[in-house]
């Protein structure tokens, strides 16, 4: 069953709907056949700039996180064997310094329905009962309702779809690459413990799952994740500086 078949979830993809088709409207006499395109780009900008908070509060946990740390590995060589009195300590450290195991979760949760109704707005062929016109322009020729593998899967696959999912996907490779950089996980200065650095590589390699994802998903949603990734990438720069995370040093 399609969830947004449900009236009032029906209607908030209907109003995304007609916000990004009369955004096209406004941009056609000035991008001509690539309206629609750009209308998901600056959607997605104005997507971007309205979680600008969920971001900074992404950012407050990571910080804290990476504070707590050291405690709190202190505290898992301290009480290994009593889970009980770990439990109670670990809760006791989170109240301590005014913080919430929880509080990275958040963020997540709260893009998450706003993130679902984008997709929506790119997936469903049909919104609130009539055709989802979106789908149907074309930019360089490729329809944005066309993906990758379905034009290979249905034999349509032709140089410009290659060509604007080539270039799509390669800029979603370079951004992934410049944050695996920037971004990369180090071992704690404990030492490392046994397949840490397995897990760190496979870390490293799920930056690439977001161009994975292009090859399969619409082009409009390929857009739209090409325009999220560089500004997450850009987001996460700004913020790093200005919630810095300082090297974990291990606690005796």
């Amino acid at each position: 069953m399609d969830l947004f078949s449900f009236p009032p979830l029906s209607t908030t993809l209907d109003s995304a709907y007609a916000v990004l088709m009369g955004l096209a409207a406004l941009l056609q006499p000035i991008t001509g056949g690539a309206s629609a395109a750009v209308a998901v780009v600056i959607l997605t900008l104005l997507v971007r700039t309205v979680l600008i908070p969920t971001g900074v509060a992404q950012a407050k946990a990571d910080q804290t996180r990476a504070r707590m740390a050291p405690k709190l590995q202190v505290l898992q060589r301290r009480h290994k064997n009593d889970r009980e009195c770990l439990q109670r300590e670990t809760m006791k450290l989170y109240a301590d310094e005014k913080a919430s195991p929880f509080a990275g979760c958040a963020p997540v949760l709260i893009q998450a329905p706003v993130v679902g109704v984008i997709y929506a707005l790119f997936l469903h062929t049909a919104i609130a009962g009539h055709p989802n016109d979106l789908l149907t322009e074309r930019v360089f020729g490729v329809p944005l309702g066309a993906s990758l593998i379905g034009s290979l899967g249905g034999g349509s696959l032709s140089l410009p779809v290659i060509v604007v999912f080539g270039v799509v996907i390669l800029l979603i490779v370079a951004v992934a690459e410049i944050t695996r950089r920037l971004f990369r996980p180090e071992p704690t200065a404990s030492g490392s413990t046994p397949g840490s650095e397995g897990i760190l590589r496979l870390v490293g390699v799920l930056q690439f799952g977001t161009a994975v994802a292009a090859v399969f998903v619409p082009l409009a949603a390929g857009l739209y994740l090409l325009v999220t990734v560089a500004w997450t990438l850009a987001q996460r720069l700004i913020l790093r500086r200005r919630f810095p995370i300082e090297p974990s040093i291990p606690q005796t």
